[in-house]
């Protein structure tokens, strides 16, 4: 992989546009990583997996207002911009595009992206404008951006899944990659929600990955429906105060399994620790 030059910081869309095109007549691949900021070794993950697939990373920090719901934690979302310029340029990215809201969404915007199939059921029974926020700000990153590849995380995997549903629905020439959850020591999927945890909620959260393995092993034994039941009475035992749901799925298309597990799976999450929502997510 060739050397990349300093980050560059960018806050238009004209600007953007104007250094990837100079790297691109340069005949470099581009890579993209699309962030809300708040980074952490998940995301500088994101821009490594770039880096191997590309010749140079755009990364974006952006809290999205549109997939925020009123009663949600737009205001008090982590915002680290200095930070976060820091480790992406220690990460080898090549650009940030940091744009404002007035940018991503000026005056009489009016336009919205619906995405049917694996967006159905799960996040959005519970955020049901979430998905929609995520696909018009993403298709918009998308083509702003034009990458050859875009990586996501599969933390997310619902939105990895409605993402890649969307560029191929829209003819995106884009190739979207998941990359593997970044986990601490415990187990624990890193999320810059978890600053939010204070110390004996961080104990109790870090239980959420063993407890979807075991149901991930009982799921594939026999009944998924009583592996998901079992999976959220334990979280419950566990000390968390509500769980959304726990849900074994179709790996792609996140469609319910009629009977037994009888093709590639994915075992989903969403459960409350006081304030703060965690999700996770793992292959059954």
């Amino acid at each position: 992989m060739t050397a990349v030059p300093a980050l560059l910081l960018t806050r238009t869309v004209d600007d953007l546009r104007t250094q990837v095109a100079a790297l691109k007549n340069a005949g470099k691949r581009i890579g993209f990583v699309p962030t809300m900021g708040a980074l952490h070794e998940g995301h500088l993950a994101l821009v490594a997996e770039a880096r191997r697939l590309s010749d140079a990373v755009a990364a974006s920090v952006f809290v999205n207002p549109t997939q925020f719901a009123a009663h949600e934690d737009l205001g008090t979302y982590p915002r680290q911009e200095a930070r976060d310029a820091e480790l992406l340029a220690g990460a080898g990215c090549s650009i940030l595009f940091a744009p404002d809201a007035a940018e991503m969404y000026p005056d009489g915007f009016a336009t919205s992206v619906q995405v049917g199939g694996p967006s159905a059921g799960l996040e959005t029974d519970f955020r049901p404008d979430f998905f929609g926020g995520v696909a018009v700000v993403v298709a918009k990153l998308l083509n702003q951006v034009q990458a050859d590849v875009a990586v996501f995380g599969e933390k997310d995997y619902q939105q990895l899944m409605v993402v890649r549903r969307m560029a191929r629905d829209l003819d995106i020439p884009t190739a979207i990659v998941g990359a593997p959850t970044v986990r601490d020591a415990h187990g624990l999927a890193l999320s810059s929600r978890n600053a939010y945890l204070s110390a004996d909620e961080l104990a109790v959260a870090r239980r959420l990955n063993g407890i979807l393995r075991q149901a991930a092993e009982q799921a594939k034994a026999g009944d998924p429906a009583a592996a998901e039941a079992g999976a959220a009475e334990a979280l419950l035992k566990a000390g968390f105060a509500t769980v959304d749901y726990v849900a074994i799925r179709h790996a792609e298309s996140l469609a319910p399994f009629s009977g037994g597990v009888d093709a590639p799976a994915r075992i989903l999450a969403a459960a409350w620790l006081g304030k703060t929502r965690l999700i996770d997510n793992m292959a059954v």
